[in-house]
C-alpha cells in the first residue's frame, strides 16, 4: 500500500516551468507503477505521464517534448517536470500508483490517488 501526496503546484506564466513532487509512503513503493493525471474543469481525468516499476516512462502527446517523468525508488518519490506551460495544462494534478500489470493510461488501474495540487498556467 502507498499513499500519495503532491506538491508543487501554482500559477505560472505561460512558457514558464514548473517541478511537482509526490511523496508516496509506504514501503513497496518501488513495486508500483506510478502516474500523473490531470482534469480540468468540465472535462474528463486524463493521463500525463507515468512510468513503471522498472522505469520504463510514458507520455501523453499534449506532454510529449515538454513535460518528464522520474522516479527515485530511495526516497519514495516522483516528479514531474513541466516546461514550455501552456493555459491548456491548466488543471488539477493527481498523483496515482498502480499495482502489478497496468495500462498507463487507464485511470481505473490505478488504485491509490492524491488529493491533487493545482496548477494555473496565465496568457
Amino acid at each position: 500500500q502507498v499513499q500519495p501526496v503532491e506538491s508543487g503546484g501554482g500559477l505560472v506564466q505561460a512558457g514558464g516551468s514548473l517541478r511537482l513532487s509526490c511523496a508516496a509512503s509506504g514501503r513497496t513503493f518501488i513495486i508500483f507503477n506510478m502516474g500523473w493525471f490531470r482534469q480540468a474543469p468540465g472535462k474528463e481525468r486524463e493521463l500525463v505521464a507515468a512510468i513503471n516499476s522498472g522505469g520504463s516512462t510514458y507520455y501523453a502527446d499534449s506532454a510529449k517534448g515538454r513535460f518528464t517523468i522520474s522516479r527515485d525508488n530511495a526516497k519514495n518519490m516522483v516528479y514531474l517536470q513541466m516546461n514550455s506551460l501552456k493555459p491548456e495544462d491548466t488543471a488539477v494534478y493527481y498523483c496515482a500508483a498502480a499495482p502489478g500489470s497496468f495500462t498507463p493510461g487507464v485511470a481505473g488501474a490505478y488504485k491509490y490517488w492524491g488529493q491533487g495540487t493545482q496548477v494555473t498556467v496565465s496568457s
